[in-house]
């Protein structure tokens, strides 16, 4: 009997062996889902509407972003006030409360089709693993989208005593990865 579950070990290849369970994808998932349902990320992933908010931030009462902000089609407020009235394109380390953010890109919100404000955990699952509506990412892509964006960078780190996400980028990055590598399992999958 050694030998044959040696003999079995030997010809299934190593990526197989260390492949992550649908349970430990659904839990990396959960890390994920902290991220995406999280206030740092909802506020601007609004979908349709365009008009990004400003719920469960420092701000007081979860409330519409100010301004009467509204993007648009143009995801940048091109039709009306633009983003970088008061978001500036620039690095900083945002230091300063309440200041203008500033990030090294030109401030926009994410694609109509990025909905999570008000998203279950299974919406959000179904539409990040499909490039249909996740703007077009493999997975491997949208890790390297989280490691090189400077949205998601500020997100996570936007500095001046605002609030930020309940795990790291490098936490989200990991979690997003073996999700990945376990076939993105969603919580209602058969």
């Amino acid at each position: 009997m050694r030998g044959l579950v040696l003999a079995l070990l030997i010809a299934v290849p190593a990526a197989a062996q260390d492949a992550p369970t649908k349970a430990q994808g659904l839990a990396a998932w959960d890390d994920v889902y902290s991220v995406t349902s999280h206030p740092r990320c909802t506020n601007c992933h609004v979908g349709e509407g365009g008009i990004p908010m400003w719920n469960g931030l420092t701000y007081g009462a979860d409330a519409v972003h100010g301004m009467h902000v509204q993007a648009g089609e143009s995801r940048v407020g091109a039709e009306t006030m633009p983003c970088r009235t008061c978001h500036i394109g620039v690095a900083s380390a945002n230091a300063t409360p309440h200041a203008p953010p500033m990030i090294d890109d030109a401030w926009r919100l994410p694609p109509a089709e990025l909905a999570w404000l008000g998203k279950s955990s299974d919406y959000v699952c179904a539409q990040l693993r499909d490039p249909e509506t996740n703007d077009g990412f493999e997975m491997d892509e949208l890790a390297v989208h989280l490691e090189t964006s400077a949205f998601v960078a500020w997100g996570f780190d936007p500095g001046a005593g605002r609030s930020v996400p309940p795990i790291g980028l490098d936490e989200m990055i990991t979690a997003l990865n073996l999700w990945a590598a376990a076939g993105t399992p969603c919580a209602n999958d058969p």
